[in-house]
């Protein structure tokens, strides 16, 4: 594996890339995820910023994102890292899934430069996330995955500055990147998209044991905060069938308090001739798991709120009641224990959103990186 520094602040968004190879063959084989795209000169790996330019291999969106957002962290969504702060989000654009039903596929599917709107360094984020008093940074909008370096940069950056990091991802990342990646990572949303191969291979144009794997890893040998996401599609991914098996293996492989997320679709992308999830499909699902012994199973993109409330896995008290986005009430200590039995709920807690007054809220604030007030 070829190696490069990195630098410490943007120096324009084509950097050496990591995480590749030459071949006997002439062609080099970037090893960040499990295509393993072979490249000859001025060939782009099927993500589209990482490019073989002569002798290098390269991220061509270092330093470039396609927007900062201030959001709620349930948004991202995490209902068990410090419920109630703020987290500052930014993406670039690429994508190294091929999803046909992409949320954000203006922004992973993109081949314009023009997407990636503002410009900004490490330093230059976590002093704006500083600014506007964020709890952590979040890597978001398209995978992290296929901006490593940067997101690498970037969180050693808010480490320094007492930052929390997250990554929201597909998870479609090989061993070797792996743990430089996560290392950096205080938490992640991996979304598990759905749970036969046969899914991931004609929506996803990917495989579904990579993301398993990536997932156990996680798990077991990291002290990353893991949650994860299901976006149900109707007649695809939402039989009883794969929800049950979903669940268990989730339950088998990574632990009951592991949090699950059942998400909505919404009809876009090349499935926008499908309908909206029915709200009655979620709080199937979510049945599903909770009787198959997973503790902390909700609901999003449908208002829910017992579908976004979080309880107490020894009394069944109701310690975390949201609207949307908005805690309406919270009842744990700073170490995350219920004031009734006692017991403490898996996730990382403090003072940060400890409280409803102090709760950030379900406003989302855009931000212009250069042009703070």
């Amino acid at each position: 594996m070829k190696t490069s520094p990195l630098p410490t602040a943007d120096t324009g968004s084509r950097h050496p890339a990591r995480y590749w190879h030459a071949l006997d063959d002439g062609r080099y084989q970037c090893d960040l995820c499990p295509r393993y795209c072979k490249l000859h000169p001025g060939q782009r790996g099927a993500c589209f910023v990482r490019m073989r330019e002569g002798k290098d291999m390269l991220l061509t969106t270092y330093g470039r994102s396609s927007g900062f957002c201030i959001d709620p962290i349930e948004k991202k969504p995490l209902n068990h890292f410090y419920p109630g702060s703020s987290v500052f989000s930014f993406g670039t654009a690429g994508c190294n899934l091929a999803c046909k039903f992409c949320q954000n596929w203006d922004i992973s599917k993109s081949r314009d430069i023009d997407t990636l709107m503002d410009a900004a360094s490490p330093q230059e984020i976590v002093a704006t996330a500083q600014h506007w008093g964020c709890h952590s940074v979040a890597f978001t909008y398209n995978d992290p995955v296929i901006f490593a370096e940067y997101a690498i940069d970037v969180a050693d950056a808010c480490h320094a500055a007492g930052l929390k990091t997250v990554a929201v991802t597909a998870g479609y990342i090989t061993e070797l990147a792996r743990r430089d990646f996560f290392s950096r990572m205080d938490a992640a949303n991996v979304d598990l998209k759905g749970f036969t191969d046969d899914f991931y291979v004609k929506l996803c144009g990917a495989h579904l044991q990579p993301v398993l794997d990536t997932l156990c890893w996680l798990r077991h040998e990291t002290e990353v905060w893991v949650e994860l996401t299901t976006l149900l599609i109707p007649g695809h991914n939402d039989s009883d069938e794969e929800l049950t098996a979903l669940s268990n293996w989730v339950r088998r492989e990574l632990g009951a308090d592991v949090p699950l997320h059942f998400s909505a679709f919404h009809p876009d992308f090349k499935m926008d001739d499908l309908p909206p999830t029915p709200p009655d499909t979620l709080r199937r699902a979510r049945r599903i798991a909770l009787d198959s012994g997973l503790q902390h199973v909700y609901t999003g993109n449908v208002h829910d709120i017992d579908g976004d409330t979080t309880r107490c896995t020894g009394c069944g008290e109701a310690l975390i009641v949201r609207d949307w986005y908005e805690i309406r009430s919270y009842r744990l200590d700073a170490r995350g224990a219920c004031p009734h039995c006692g017991t403490v709920l898996a996730g990382r807690y403090g003072a940060v959103g400890a409280a409803v007054d102090k709760a950030f809220g379900a406003r989302r604030i855009p931000v212009a990186i250069h042009r703070r007030p």
